[in-house]
């Protein structure tokens, strides 16, 4: 599955930023914001941002924190070479790497994040191990992901990801695959409370709490590292 998945955004990297932005009427940039200002900074942190894709969470958290060292790493060379060329001043450390086995030694650093990727991982269970293993006992992990509404937005709500993401995103990418892929495993991972008990049986957390985003259209899930 991860090859197939690292392909999808190979090849969908181009319109990436472009179809994020338009689909989500630009509220994922609020989103990353306020996964950014939940990182509680401290001197000179060493913060990894795991499926980096174009960078955007990454740097974010550097133009916040400026004395922050910040690592960004995803499986795609296409999506990181766009990250790249984002970061013009060469201020961020770009990896390409898998999530599953991340290239870091033990406690290296003080923060992890991921946005929007750790529902495209094989073994979330495993995903969770590397990430704590890299972090500091005390450290937060923060992991940005959809959910699925449960108002009267719900029904919009998927009305939109079945029919609207994937036209658009054939029309403006030429890869219908990716935008039925992508909208349906978001209307199909745990969320909230269900997502919650993952991090809690997993037994890697001295806590675990989330935040609701746009009517539960998104999550933030804070765990601090044992």
């Amino acid at each position: 599955m991860s090859i197939l998945i690292k392909e999808m955004f190979n090849k969908i990297s181009d319109k990436y930023d472009l179809l994020n932005t338009l689909l989500s009427f630009g509220v994922h940039h609020l989103w990353k914001n306020t996964c950014v200002k939940n990182i509680n900074f401290k001197n000179n942190m060493k913060i990894l941002d795991c499926a980096t894709g174009t960078g955007d969470l990454a740097i974010k958290i550097k133009d916040y924190d400026k004395e922050s060292i910040v690592y960004a790493l995803d499986f795609s060379p296409s999506m990181l070479g766009i990250a790249k060329a984002k970061d013009n001043k060469n201020k961020i450390h770009f990896i390409n790497g898998d999530i599953l086995h991340l290239p870091f030694k033990s406690n290296s650093f003080d923060a992890i994040t991921i946005s929007f990727g750790i529902r495209n991982v094989d073994n979330i269970l495993f995903a969770f191990n590397e990430m704590a293993r890299v972090t500091k006992s005390g450290g937060k992990i923060l992991i940005l992901e959809f959910g699925q509404p449960r108002n009267i937005f719900k029904f919009i709500y998927k009305i939109y990801c079945y029919l609207i993401i994937p036209l658009v995103g054939k029309i403006l990418s030429g890869h219908k695959y990716a935008y039925k892929y992508l909208p349906s495993t978001a209307l199909s991972f745990p969320c909230a409370d269900n997502f919650i008990k993952l991090m809690k049986d997993s037994n890697l957390f001295i806590n675990s709490s989330f935040r609701s985003l746009s009517f539960g259209i998104a999550y933030l899930y804070i765990g601090v590292v044992k």
